[in-house]
């Protein structure tokens, strides 16, 4: 300041006078002003010695390996020959274009025979299109039923080499080792690249409580963990984001700010958001995406406030036709993708590999296609420098085509390995010794009996008003029926009349609270029998319905002495089993094995009488993964709430019959 004021008095006080004739004076004399100024010490300290060089990390050292190998001074590991290459920056296929691969990294692309080096191995690919590892940028690999190495075995020789984990399943069993579990796999080996978009629903509503509670510090904590943690997993509890006197309205806050705080991305769940205000409210509230999608229109709103759309098989032929009929230019805001497939699902249908050919199938041109299942979803969560293309510095995560029109897979590479061939896996399974935080998380306290499933009546009714729901119920209340009182004093399933009993069994504080309820069309119609499992949308209590309490409490404990899974009663005895060891959730075992259960419980239920159809109804399964119905629900019973039933979005909570 000093040498301001003294420059200033030199110029008569007005330095905005100075003319461009004395602007070099001024120039001159502020640098020998400051040079007098400083003490011959203080010049000295000015010249500061470099650091020492820094460790670069395993990312710089790869790439500084592969600029080598690009330019032909290295070794690569691998080269492809030969394929038609899909360009996904130009929508173009390339012919005649070699992939050259080291550190699991593409490290350069071209015209055939015009890299300069050597690889140790070669492939020619000659009669092949080559397209991009596919990519899911919502899905929950826990609805698979498989830990994430098994998951790696079914979808990668599908051609899914990485997906954006939706983790609020897993992440209201295990907590804070949400990215800790996730990152596992690929620490110990796995080649599916797996990127945590971290749970929001950690607990659902402020009604629930389990394993988990997110706030801020447990979100900017998992961002900083690892910088495979990219996003916010779907913000959908809609009523806490718009009501500042809603309960969970601080706590998603918190976490959107966060997530923003770290520069990831928050993602969205519009279920039932059409109106263009919604929509408009849902952008500004910085959801960035949607997978709820199911009208036409609703996702061209969408579209044109910026969401990006996670479109799912069952909106693809309302949808994507009509984008093509408008006449779509830019199609880089939407990607395909799975969100919840089991694994004898997947083995019979498929994964991303599926999702395109169906895209196909609506007439979305094919180049295009294939970037709805690569790199949109990667650009759209800032890791295309990372997957979603055939280009230098990405995962060589290469999908060899025999006819890129319906996706026939001869080959895949993931992060440079051969792992598929013909949709058969080809490496080892990761060995993960996962811990009791992950296989001992059934804390139901005792042996469930007939009594905690039981429905009594209050004293000297012979008839009570019920509260009814049913799967995917959406409207604002739920349905009351009169149903008669027992000659125990107890208000019972009716299958004939289509009327089920539905508990929900609380598996974390060794209380074994129970709640339960009559729900209507769904359910099994063969005495004493009852379907009981640990997958319960979001918190993941087991959930047993039936219409016998003793079966109820059989299928009910079985689950929970597996330590999680599905359990099928069939008149008194159970007659199939599917274990979920891992957090109730999944399990670590092969991928064949697992879908042999899964069949082998759908074909005991086929032996079985169901209301309202034959087999055991994948609706209802449907129904208690995905929280539908959503308004009111069943939870566990709380203080205050001893029957359960709530309404999610208010809090209001009702007696079950009355």
């Amino acid at each position: 300041m000093d040498t301001f004021k003294s420059v200033t008095q030199y110029f008569g006080g007005s330095v905005h006078l100075i003319t461009r004739f004395q602007f070099p004076l001024a120039i001159f004399t502020l640098v020998i002003l400051g040079l007098s100024a400083c003490s011959p010490s203080q010049t000295k300290k000015e010249l500061i010695e470099p650091p020492a060089p820094m460790e670069f990390n395993d990312e710089i050292k790869t790439r500084q390996l592969i600029t080598q190998v690009a330019l032909g001074r290295e070794n690569a590991d691998l080269i492809v020959h030969n394929v038609t290459l899909l360009n996904v920056f130009t929508q173009e296929w390339q012919p005649q274009q070699d992939i050259v691969v080291a550190a699991g990294r593409i490290a350069w692309t071209g015209d055939s025979g015009q890299w300069p080096g050597t690889a140790i191995e070669e492939f020619d690919a000659s009669g092949m299109w080559a397209v991009p590892g596919f990519g899911e940028s919502h899905k929950h690999i826990e609805s698979s039923y498989l830990t994430p190495e098994y998951e790696a075995a079914l979808v990668i020789p599908q051609g899914n080499t990485w997906t954006v984990e939706g983790s609020h399943e897993v992440s209201n069993v295990v907590g804070t080792r949400n990215a800790e579990f996730w990152l596992a796999a690929e620490q110990a080996g796995s080649p599916l690249k797996i990127f945590p978009a971290i749970g929001s629903a950690t607990p659902p509503t402020v009604y629930e409580s389990g394993g988990g509670y997110y706030g801020y510090k447990e979100m900017h904590d998992f961002m900083q963990h690892d910088l495979r943690v990219v996003a916010l997993g779907e913000v959908m509890d809609w009523s806490a984001v718009i009501n500042a006197d809603n309960g969970g309205h601080q706590r998603l806050w918190e976490m959107i700010q966060a997530t923003y705080d770290n520069r990831g991305v928050v993602e969205g769940h519009g279920m039932n958001l059409h109106s263009q205000t919604d929509i408009s409210a849902f952008a500004a509230a910085g959801l960035a995406s949607d997978h709820e999608v199911r009208l036409a229109q609703e996702g061209i709103e969408k579209l044109r406030r910026g969401i990006f759309l996670e479109v799912k098989h069952a909106a693809f032929d309302t949808l994507l036709p009509k984008l093509i009929e408008m006449d779509l230019q830019d199609w880089s805001n939407i990607s395909v993708t799975t969100d919840d497939r089991d694994v004898f699902a997947t083995l019979q249908l498929g994964s991303m590999d599926y999702n395109i050919r169906s895209a196909i199938e609506q007439g979305v041109p094919t180049q295009i296609a294939y970037q709805l299942g690569s790199y949109n979803t990667a650009r759209h969560f800032r890791i295309d420098h990372l997957v979603g293309s055939l280009a230098p510095g990405r995962y060589a995560d290469i999908v060899l085509l025999s006819n890129p029109e319906t996706v026939a897979i001869e080959r895949v590479y993931a992060s440079g390995l051969l792992a598929g061939i013909k949709k058969e896996y080809q490496l080892p399974i990761a060995k993960i010794n996962y811990l009791s935080w992950a296989t001992d998380t059934m804390k139901v306290g005792r042996t469930l009996t007939a009594e905690d499933f039981s429905l009594q009546a209050p004293s000297g009714k012979t008839s009570v008003e019920a509260a009814i729901l049913q799967p995917f119920w959406f409207k604002p209340d739920f349905m009351t029926r009169t149903l008669p009182v027992s000659s125990n004093g107890t208000v019972d399933a009716n299958p004939k009349e289509g009327l089920i009993k539905v508990a929900m069994v609380d598996r974390y504080h060794g209380t074994a609270a129970v709640s339960k309820m009559i729900w209507q069309n769904v359910g099994p119609k063969t005495s004493h029998s009852a379907l009981a499992s640990s997958q319960s949308h979001d918190l993941h209590n087991i959930w047993s319905m039936g219409n016998n309490d003793a079966a109820m409490a059989l299928a009910a404990n079985t689950v929970a002495n597996m330590g999680g899974g599905w359990a099928l009663v069939k008149e008194g005895k159970v007659v199939a089993t599917v274990k979920l060891d891992i957090a109730g959730l999944m399990t670590s075992r092969p991928v064949q094995e697992v879908a042999d259960e899964m069949e082998h419980l759908l074909q005991q239920a086929d032996t079985m009488e169901w209301i309202g159809m034959p087999g055991l109804p994948e609706r209802m399964r449907f129904a208690f993964l995905t929280a539908a119905p959503w308004k009111w629900q069943l939870v566990a019973p709380y203080e205050g709430n001893p029957g359960g039933l709530v309404d999610v979005t208010t809090g209001k909570t009702h007696p079950v019959i009355w």
